[in-house]
């Protein structure tokens, strides 16, 4: 039998009104347990607050006209009903597109009970709060397929999309896990760092650690097989046409079947990088890309190898993995490293980077696997400025000169306990007349709602932001507030999960407490 969409609505309804993990884990594997192969990648999008079409090509009012529909006395739609009905919508294009997928919008809504016109809303306008966060949902589909949340979450990993890997255990068990490997062209969630604060601190934590340039740069992940070569940003989506200099360099090394981590970045002729925006600059959608290699030639670094030939690396430590690394590419293409350096060698390694222009350095322990997707101290960054990954809730119409652009940024950082974002203060200190102009056309792309002076904006833009202090505010729901906050630069290769946590923040400001 069809799940009907009210038993999704009821279900995430009652997640977010309760407060313990387990008891959330409980109620989200009981739905899971119920679903059809069908409706399990429709189901783990919708609870983690997206559709399986991505965006669908309606605009915020379109979504409050749909909302104004009287809604139906009785529950009729199903999971399928509403899916099917983005799908539709996500494919129509050419004249008259526009008002077809309002129309079918508006048809959708008409058929929907007030409850699950509110659950569409929000889940359309990327605003599903119910607390049920990818950790939670991974542990609920490993729950109702009785298998180990270890063994799913890295299959997780591995395939890059938890919705693919619940379908298979929710219909084979842990059997369905075993094609979640690392394959050629299939690529893998990067291994992401913590922040600290002090590079030899950071060294003296680990017990044997190895030191890297962190650059700033963008993102790669390389997949070689003979001659075929692609080349994956950050976010997992190819980009091979946009970096011929790559994929030319992977191509001509020895090893048969490679893939590689690293990053990639435009550098002046005296070997100093040009700033992170004019790297993206090469990922652009309509490029000249020969052009665009002329004026922006492109050179990569390799950090990692997760597979090289038969030989498969991510559960090696990363000492052997850098070594495999070594012996499979030339110097000229392999992160400047220092290995088991002592702190005093830690900091100069430091002092090097950041004299040729570089973000700062990576800290990494020497017997850690790749922990692909996950976050942890086993890889440590060290920059040189303070910086935050944060979440752009709202922006001011600015004055004076700024009159008519939205300026002041109303930030916020991940909450990964209640769901949302914590909002930690504001600023339009960093921006350019260029940045203004283009910020004001994206936030109003996202307006979600508005009062005299401010547009409240659809929480999926990522800023980083430089910062001094962090101080103790009863004017934000976190408690505390950024000082002398700056932008330095919008991340398009990240996404809201991926922005720094209020918790990160907090042990930020208890570093900063301590060294007072």
């Amino acid at each position: 039998m069809a799940l009907p969409l009210a038993e999704l609505v009821a279900t995430s309804a009652a997640v977010a009104a309760v407060g313990g993990r387990l008891e959330k884990i409980d109620r989200l594997a009981t739905l899971l347990g119920r679903l059809s192969p069908d409706e399990v990648a429709v189901s783990v999008a919708f609870l983690t607050g997206a559709t399986r079409q991505g965006r669908l090509g309606v605009g915020g009012a379109a979504i409050r006209e749909a909302r104004l529909a009287r809604p139906a006395t009785s529950s009729t739609l199903t999971l399928l009903d509403v899916d099917r009905t983005f799908e539709r919508i996500a494919a129509l294009a050419g004249p008259g597109s526009a008002r077809a997928r309002k129309d079918a919008l508006g048809a959708l809504f008409e058929s929907a009970t007030d409850a699950e016109q509110d659950f569409l809303t929000r889940l359309l306008f990327g605003e599903l709060r119910q607390g049920a966060q990818e950790g939670v949902l991974i542990d609920a589909v490993a729950k109702a397929a009785h298998v180990p949340s270890k063994s799913l979450r890295r299959g997780a990993m591995m395939a890059g999309d938890l919705a693919t890997v619940a379908s298979a255990v929710l219909a084979d068990g842990e059997a369905g896990l075993s094609k979640f490997r690392v394959r050629l062209f299939t690529p893998v969630q990067p291994m992401l760092a913590d922040t600290a604060e002090d590079v030899q601190a950071a060294v003296a934590s680990l017990d044997d650690a190895a030191v890297e340039y962190k650059l700033d740069g963008a993102r790669i992940q390389v997949h070689k097989d003979g001659d075929e070569v692609k080349v994956y940003s950050r976010a997992l989506r190819e980009v091979t046409p946009s970096v011929p200099e790559v994929v030319e360099q992977v191509r001509a090394l020895p090893a048969r079947s490679l893939i590689l981590d690293g990053e990639v970045l435009a550098l002046r002729p005296d070997g100093s990088p040009w700033p992170f925006q004019d790297t993206m600059r090469r990922f652009g959608r309509r490029l000249d890309v020969d052009a665009m290699r002329r004026e922006l030639p492109l050179q990569s670094f390799f950090f990692d190898v997760l597979a090289l030939d038969d030989r498969e690396l991510v559960d090696e430590r990363q000492a052997d993995r850098f070594h495999a690394l070594e012996s499979a590419l030339p110097s000229s293409i392999v992160i400047p490293h220092a290995t088991s350096p002592t702190p005093a060698a830690a900091q100069a390694f430091l002092d090097s980077a950041l004299s040729r222009g570089h973000e700062g350095v990576m800290v990494k322990l020497r017997s850690s696997p790749y922990a692909a997707g996950s976050r942890g101290s086993a890889w440590l960054k060290v920059k040189a400025v303070r910086t935050l990954d944060l979440v752009v809730l709202a922006a001011e119409w600015g004055s004076g000169r700024r009159q008519g652009w939205l300026s002041n940024l109303h930030l916020g950082a991940r909450d990964p306990e209640r769901g949302g974002f914590v909002m930690l203060g504001k600023t339009f200190k960093g921006l350019t007349d260029e940045l203004l102009t283009w910020q004001t056309e994206q936030f109003l792309a996202r307006e979600l709602t508005r009062d005299a002076y401010t547009v409240y904006v659809r929480p999926d833009l990522v800023v980083e932001i430089a910062f001094n202090d962090i101080q103790v505010s009863p004017h934000y729901p976190g408690g505390l507030a950024l000082r002398f906050a700056r932008v330095k630069r919008y991340r398009a290769d990240k996404t809201a999960d991926e922005a720094d946590t209020i918790e990160a923040v907090r042990a930020i400001h208890r570093e900063l407490t301590r060294s007072t």
